[in-house]
């Protein structure tokens, strides 16, 4: 083997490992590729509303795709075909984050899921190297497509249980959860600033009309002493970006009360969250039901924390003289991605999450 095919090997083989890696991080938790896709959808950034409901079957569909070409390049297995795809797929992820970079209306464009958070630059410089690493390795190949029963069947089988595992993960819980209301963390400490924690600095920009025209000024231009200038608007505009603590968005209130901080000090005490209501149905109290039964018999205490209300929720809650408490929906999927799912505190820490019918089935 000379030098150049040996370096080509192993830029495949690294290319391969890369989609390996991404695919499995995001297998893990499909739920979290969809609500990612859902941002991109969304009015505000590409305005494909359309396929906001078809946005859990598109980002299996990714990450099956993804991990099945990471398999394929490790084993050279039909490169051509195997190029074609890998190219699609890249220039598909180039145009997401070159969007994100260029216009900032993403901030995270999830390529390594929660596991490994990159900037838009940093993900779009990702992209763009190893879209030059599949254009230097598929110039280098000149051989006819080869393949073997045995490399058709690892393909196959790569397919098939990614399926099976991303199907089966939806309807339960990540495997593996690298968010920061994972199993043994601490939502208080999740919470803290570090001493020496970079501030974020602000400017106000302060617009005025001056002599017909709309212009921009500074505090320290003192547009306000201006003869003749008329206010227009004024815009806080961030100069630096400071730190940000991994959980700064606990807050658990309804019109009555706000139980952050009773939450964070019980000793013992379970949390029902619904943070996508849309994907319930009312037959789903049955469930409730049977939780608040179970909690009564073992004497614990729960809290029932929503994104959004619903009819049939508010209805359930007044004949059982519950109350329901809401939280921001990004928080709530972020602390849990079952419809309908249940986290475990003492003192703030977190020790155990499942999805409420999985917990319900439990002896």
């Amino acid at each position: 083997m000379n030098f150049r095919r040996f370096i080509g090997s192993v830029l495949r083989v690294l290319l391969g490992a890369v989609f390996i890696f991404s695919g499995l991080v995001k297998l893990v938790d499909p739920v979290g590729t969809q609500i990612k896709l859902n941002e991109y959808f969304s009015e505000e950034v590409l305005n494909l509303p359309a396929l906001i409901p078809w946005s859990l079957s598109i980002g299996i569909t990714l990450i099956v795709l993804e991990l099945t070409l990471g398999v394929a390049l490790l084993m050279a297995y039909r490169p051509k075909i195997t190029y074609r795809i890998t190219l699609m797929l890249l220039l598909f992820f180039l145009f997401l984050t070159g969007y994100s970079y260029f216009t900032g209306t993403v901030t995270d464009c999830g390529c390594f899921g929660d596991a490994v958070k990159l900037t838009p630059g940093q993900t779009f410089f990702k992209n763009f190297v190893l879209l030059a690493i599949l254009l230097l390795i598929w110039r280098q190949n000149n051989s006819p497509d080869r393949y073997s029963r045995i490399q058709d069947g690892l393909v196959l089988l790569t397919i098939i249980s990614s399926v099976v595992f991303a199907v089966w993960t939806v309807h339960h819980l990540p495997v593996i959860d690298f968010r920061p209301y994972a199993v043994g963390k601490n939502i208080r400490k999740g919470m803290e600033m570090p001493p020496d924690a970079k501030p974020f600095v602000f400017e106000d920009i302060w617009y005025y009309k001056v002599d017909g025209k709309v212009k921009a000024f500074k505090s320290e231009d003192k547009p306000w002493d201006i003869p003749g200038a008329a206010f227009v608007r004024r815009e806080n505009r961030v100069v630096q970006k400071g730190y940000v603590p991994p959980i700064h968005d606990f807050d658990i209130e309804n019109d009555r009360a706000n139980i952050t901080d009773s939450i964070l000090d019980a000793p013992d005490i379970y949390l029902i969250l619904i943070p996508f209501p849309g994907r319930l149905h009312p037959a789903d109290t049955a469930l409730l039901t049977q939780a608040e039964k179970r909690f009564a018999r073992a004497r614990k205490n729960f809290v029932i924390i929503t994104a959004d209300t619903l009819t049939w929720l508010n209805r359930w809650a007044q004949n059982h003289r519950r109350e329901l408490f809401f939280a921001d929906p990004t928080t709530l999927k972020t602390m849990i991605r079952s419809p309908l799912g249940l986290m475990h505190l003492q003192k703030a820490d977190i020790r155990e999450k499942y999805s409420l019918r999985d917990f319900l089935a439990k002896d």
